[in-house]
């Protein structure tokens, strides 16, 4: 294959084609093209799909940052007026597709500038993609030059945006100690947390299924003669727990027309405490009121000494070791006995 080179100069900046080895320089550096509505947007939107908006926002302004501290220092390394050589920069960067861009404003000893920049590649893609903000990589990008050029950390504000409707951006920028750096720990943080509030929300979520199933299963009335029911506690009774169980037994027991409740402790954890107790007494004192007898059964030597422990007096209420002697003394009280 023969060696076809081709350069040519588009005001004032050179460009150089070398076909034979399928490379091209722009300014003297080796340079790439990409279609900027399909496949430069396909590698944007791939890049934000794959790491989420927020990280893609990050890393454009970030790689336009460092790409901006790569131009400024090479401004403020050889040139004794950065700002002078600042001049040439618009035409290169509207040689290179990169848009059209003014300096506004530009004072070398507070370290401040304003750009306006007009039609950039970034808006276009912008535009294409339906964004609603202005992006990130321009006023990184020209925060990064800023800093090489006054070797001061500088750092930028969107003052307007084409994407927004108006009829260019502006960015201002001035020394700060803002970094990408700190822009990069921040997204981590902000990730971070986001998977904290997730895993608290999904816990929140289960807790929440889990009470409501225990709710539905715990302390359930279970019928066992005409007169008769029992209601078995399981586990351990805090406040809120013990609340539950004293509303719904007062709230359901009327509707089954019973004379005697047998309270099962039998599955009642023996590290009993106060609520429990309060609880135990507190149904005794309401199915009294309605007319129905609450029986004690199932209480170990263990539990009934906890249980006088903490002071509740249980005066008049029947106790029994174990539920079939509870269903006897009901029966032998309804004239009624098992065959």
């Amino acid at each position: 294959m023969t060696n076809q080179t081709k350069a040519v100069e588009v005001v004032g900046s050179p460009f150089n084609w070398d076909h034979g080895k399928g490379t091209f320089t722009f300014e003297g550096d080796q340079a790439v093209l990409f279609w900027l509505n399909s496949a430069f947007k396909t590698f944007l939107d791939t890049m934000e799909e794959v790491s989420g908006e927020d990280a893609a926002n990050v890393v454009l302004e970030t790689t336009g940052y460092r790409m901006g501290i790569i131009v400024g220092e090479y401004f403020f390394k050889t040139s004794d007026r950065p700002a002078e050589a600042l001049n040439a920069l618009p035409d290169i960067y509207a040689a290179a597709g990169w848009g059209r861009f003014e300096v506004t404003h530009l004072n070398e000893e507070a370290h401040t500038a304003v750009i306006r920049i007009t039609d950039s590649w970034e808006y276009r893609i912008n535009k294409i993609q339906g964004k609603k903000q202005c992006g990130r990589f321009f006023p990184g990008h020209f925060a990064g030059l800023f800093t090489g050029i006054f070797d001061t950390n500088v750092w930028y504000e969107v003052k307007s945006s084409q994407i927004e409707g108006d009829n260019y951006c502006e960015f201002s920028f001035f020394p700060s100690d803002i970094t990408v750096k700190e822009n990069i720990h921040e997204l981590s943080r902000r990730n971070e947390q986001n998977e904290i509030d997730k895993l608290e929300n999904l816990v929140k979520v289960r807790t929440e299924e889990l009470s409501q199933t225990i709710k539905d299963i715990s302390s359930p009335i279970i019928p066992v003669l005409d007169q008769v029911v029992v209601i078995p506690l399981l586990g351990k009774y805090d406040k809120f727990r013990s609340k539950e169980l004293l509303e719904k037994t007062t709230e359901e027991i009327s509707s089954y027309s019973v004379s005697y409740l047998l309270l099962d402790l039998t599955g009642l954890h023996e590290d009993i405490d106060e609520y429990g107790v309060s609880m135990i007494q507190q149904l005794v004192s309401a199915t009294y009121l309605l007319g129905i007898e609450t029986v004690l059964v199932g209480i170990s030597p263990l539990l009934s000494m906890k249980m006088s422990n903490l002071n509740y007096e249980f005066t008049g209420v029947k106790c029994f070791s174990n539920l079939q002697h509870g269903i006897t003394y009901a029966l032998r009280c309804e004239g009624l006995s098992i065959c």
